[in-house]
């Protein structure tokens, strides 16, 4: 795909994904939608990236979704492969009823690299739900963030609902939602929704240090599978169903060359050089899940 409204680029093992429209504050489209999905994909098939880095360009993260159209940019009637029937009903379990910026969050959900969110500016709407499955997310003291969708007269969308609670816990997420306010990123960072506000000039470096941080030292295959055991916990009924997959983890990658590098180098004190790739030795009970339909 060529890229039109994000910047795309691969460094030391990192993959920096810009938001590209600064001239209108890297408002989201779909286009933008299917550039950044083509993006992830691109980096999960690629060995030599190993983290991703999610900034955007100019003085703005992103500031929600592109109002161009006006009141009607909610309304799907009309639209190529419209859910809204002939007689004005929803066809809700069609896949055209699908929020676009969902489409966006479990794309990043599903991806086998650690992704670090660069919040730079403001960060509204879907600018500020694409950040909820990005891993570590440091913002800028120049960020500012606001759900902004009851003012809007929607509702969260990007699977919010399942991802903010369990970030910022339910009290913190409705506070946030129902009045859909401004917040600062120092009010960010008290609420558990960044981990660090940096200033502006550090922002990349600081999410390039953890980046490099994570490439350089970390298995990439331990790594795909921590980051997914983790996430897909977060909807486990019991511990024992996370006991049988972190029992199955250690079994199959403890059987692996790349154990077998980690122990060497460190008992021989230098840094390990791990075989294992991603795209071609994730263990045999990898995904362990079933991946729900929309319906």
């Amino acid at each position: 795909m060529t890229y039109e409204q994000i910047r795309y680029e691969v460094a030391d093992h990192v993959a920096t994904l810009t938001l590209d429209r600064p001239d209108k504050m890297n408002v989201y489209s779909v286009r933008m939608m299917e550039e950044m999905i083509d993006a992830f994909d691109r980096a999960d098939a690629d060995d030599d990236v190993r983290a991703i880095i999610v900034i955007g360009s100019g003085r703005a993260f992103c500031a929600g979704a592109d109002l161009e159209m006006g009141a009607k940019v909610f309304d799907a009637a009309g639209q190529p492969g419209s859910p809204i029937r002939a007689d004005g009903t929803i066809d809700y379990a069609t896949e055209s009823a699908r929020d676009y910026g969902g489409r966006l969050t479990l794309r990043i959900f599903e991806c086998l690299k650690p992704v670090i969110g660069a919040i730079n500016g403001a960060a509204v709407g879907i600018g500020a739900t694409m950040l909820l499955p990005m891993d570590i997310r440091i913002a800028s003291d120049r960020a500012k963030f606001s759900f902004v969708f009851a003012r809007r007269g929607i509702v969260p969308e990007g699977a919010s609902m399942w991802f903010l609670p369990r970030i910022v816990g339910i009290a913190q997420a409705l506070d946030w939602t129902l009045s859909g306010r401004i917040f600062p990123a120092d009010e960010a960072l008290g609420g558990g929704l960044v981990r660090d506000v940096v200033p502006a000039d550090a922002l990349l470096d600081t999410a390039q240090a953890i980046a490099t941080e994570i490439a350089a030292n970390a298995a990439p295959v331990s790594v795909a599978l921590t980051r997914q055991m983790l996430w897909r916990g977060l909807g486990m009924a019991h511990p024992m169903e996370g006991h049988r997959i972190d029992s199955r983890g250690v079994l199959a990658r403890g059987r692996s060359a790349d154990a077998i590098e980690g122990v060497t180098a460190f008992l021989q004190k230098r840094e390990a050089n791990f075989p294992n790739r991603v795209s071609a030795d994730m263990p045999d009970f990898f995904p362990w899940w079933d991946e729900p339909e929309y319906r």
